[in-house]
């Protein structure tokens, strides 16, 4: 009976604990990564913080660092949770140990008390010797020992079930201490997001007086981005229709030739013989190579590294607003700030050239990976020339310079699925 109920309680409790132990993991993860991505975040504001050129690039790091901040808060919410199922666990076995231990001391109870009433000698050996044969006298004296282990079992359980309802309190003393240093921990962290949130209310002020000069930023952008959008897309087109063509001619090779009979074999005159030509289906960027390229691709999502050392996004994927003014825009990829120009750009992948080209004064390259591309925007200057094949991580130019804000350099990195936009932020490593 006793096994029964530990195995029913194990089933019942270890895939709670498991959970549990995993969700801890998980969120100490998560809370690890914030606080590196806030450090991260605090080491770029500090080399912006105070250049008016620069606001907007201040602006989105604190907001930025402000959504880390309740990122983080809830994590610790999410861990008192945790604590507090724990804790809420912990009661019920030690109830439940509770009631065992209580069962356990009472059936010890009794066999003492049944063992003190035939307290004498002389009962156990009338016991024994009362056997009608030899076997049944030595079934007999091991039924004693039997019993006498019996009971010493049923101390040692009575011990070890007083020693896990300590440790569990003990347990339980721990966890809440736990608890309060986490509530001690989010009071802590909701103060420095006011702090953050004020912060980001005096830099807004400062933006908002700024509105003309940054709307020559915004309009200087935009015109780039459309210039560069025009220009992705006649590449595109141009190495879909090289596909294309690569494909026909390869289909145009492989057309099956006329089935001629046999004359060696008697003609059927049901068979019909086949003039027509078998053609593959044509898909865009179907070769070999492309289709490892793309599966490579795809299988790193989330894994890809930065096209730069170091540097933070200032301008995210797609439509977006600057604070709560009327600056508004629609990014084509991001925009990568850098503290100076001049820094390396990298390949995120393996690849080929296909265009190296200027945008204005900087100079801009794209790479293909099968049907993904990858363009690498506002450069300074450029170490691949067209057709050649490069590699994950490969140097391939410098950082520019901020011309729109007169400071520190940018990059303008754009991701690609043919000509359709992809976020990179999706796919760059976190």
């Amino acid at each position: 009976m006793k096994r029964t109920f530990y195995l029913i309680a194990l089933i019942v409790f270890l895939p709670v604990f498991s959970f549990a132990q995993e969700d801890k993991t998980q969120l100490e993860k998560e809370r690890q990564d914030i606080q590196n991505e806030i450090k991260q975040i605090n080491g770029e504001l500090s080399s912006v913080k105070g250049k008016t050129k620069q606001i907007v690039g201040q602006y989105n790091l604190i907001d930025r660092k402000i959504k880390l901040q309740n990122k983080y808060i809830n994590t610790i919410s999410k861990e008192i949770r945790l604590i507090d199922d724990d804790i809420y666990l912990s009661n019920v076995e030690i109830f439940r140990l509770s009631k065992l231990l209580d069962t356990l001391k009472a059936q010890y109870s009794r066999s003492v008390i049944y063992a003190y009433k035939n307290r004498s000698n002389y009962d156990y050996l009338n016991f024994i010797f009362s056997a009608n044969t030899f076997n049944d006298a030595i079934k007999r004296i091991k039924y004693l020992k039997s019993y006498r282990a019996y009971r010493e079992q049923q101390v040692n359980t009575i011990r070890e079930t007083q020693s896990l309802i300590a440790k569990k309190k003990d347990d339980q003393i721990s966890k809440k201490r736990q608890k309060d240093d986490a509530l001690k921990n989010q009071t802590v962290q909701a103060k420095e997001l006011e702090g953050q949130k004020k912060e980001k209310d005096v830099v807004l002020k400062e933006l908002k007086s700024q509105q003309k000069d940054l709307e020559k930023q915004l309009a200087a952008k935009k015109k780039k981005d459309r210039e560069l959008q025009t220009a992705i897309t006649s590449i595109i087109n141009r190495e879909i229709a090289l596909a294309k063509k690569k494909a026909a001619d390869e289909a145009a090779k492989n057309t099956t030739k006329p089935v001629t009979t046999n004359p060696t074999t008697p003609n059927n005159n049901n068979a019909t013989t086949s003039t027509k030509p078998v053609v593959r289906e044509s898909v865009v960027f179907n070769t070999e190579a492309d289709l490892k390229l793309n599966a490579g691709f795809e299988n790193n999502r989330m894994k890809l590294p930065w096209p730069v050392d170091q540097g933070y996004v200032c301008v995210h994927f797609g439509s977006y607003q600057i604070g709560d003014t009327k600056l508004k825009g629609d990014n084509p990829g991001i925009t990568i700030c850098t503290s100076q120009p001049g820094g390396n750009v990298k390949s995120v992948f393996d690849g080929e050239v296909v265009s190296v080209f200027n945008i204005g004064d900087s100079k801009s390259v794209m790479i293909r990976h099968g049907k993904y591309f990858t363009v690498y925007s506002n450069l300074a200057s450029v170490n691949v020339s067209k057709g050649a094949e490069v590699r994950t991580n490969q140097l391939i130019g410098k950082v520019g310079e901020n011309e729109e804000e007169g400071q520190g350099g940018k990059l303008e990195f754009l991701l690609m699925q043919e000509n359709k936009k992809l976020n990179p932020e999706s796919w760059l490593r976190k």
